[in-house]
């Protein structure tokens, strides 16, 4: 094998294990945030928060053993009793309960408004490209006729 083979082939496992590092450190970012908004701890909820893929969530030794534990944590916790005689335990509890949903409804809300942000951003980009290229202006309808 030549020596700039043997290069070639170190600097691609050297991103392979870059881009694992940084998948693994968004599989563990998501479930901090998951945590941290006592939503469940799923490889889906995980999946779709650090925007990895299902099987590197279940090949990944690690990130799997703490994705099992932390569900079955979560499964085996009785949910919090409340005393139905004293109506003010209830109203403090529905209250807390309204104060969390809104936190998360303003976190999903955020993290949507981003996305939007960024779509706009891909959009802007695109319609750019496709002006370089001599392509239909962002207001020109194509008077192309096709089929019905």
């Amino acid at each position: 094998m030549t020596d700039q083979r043997q290069r070639r082939i170190d600097t691609l496992n050297q991103a392979a294990r870059a881009k694992s590092e940084t998948k693994t450190a968004a599989a563990e970012a998501a479930i901090r945030a998951l945590i941290k908004r006592g939503e469940p701890i799923t490889f889906q909820a995980v999946q779709r928060q650090a925007g990895v893929s299902h099987s590197f969530l279940y090949t990944h030794p690690t990130l799997r053993g703490r994705i099992e534990h932390l569900r079955r944590q979560n499964q085996s916790a009785p949910p919090p009793t409340i005393g139905l005689a004293d109506e003010n335990n209830i109203v403090l509890a529905l209250t807390a309960e309204i104060t969390k949903l809104k936190k998360r409804l303003r976190d999903q809300d955020k993290e949507l408004r981003q996305a939007l942000a960024q779509a706009h951003g891909e959009n802007l980009e695109l319609r750019r490209e496709l002006a370089r290229r001599g392509g239909p202006g962002p207001h020109t309808r194509s008077t192309t006729i096709g089929p019905c």
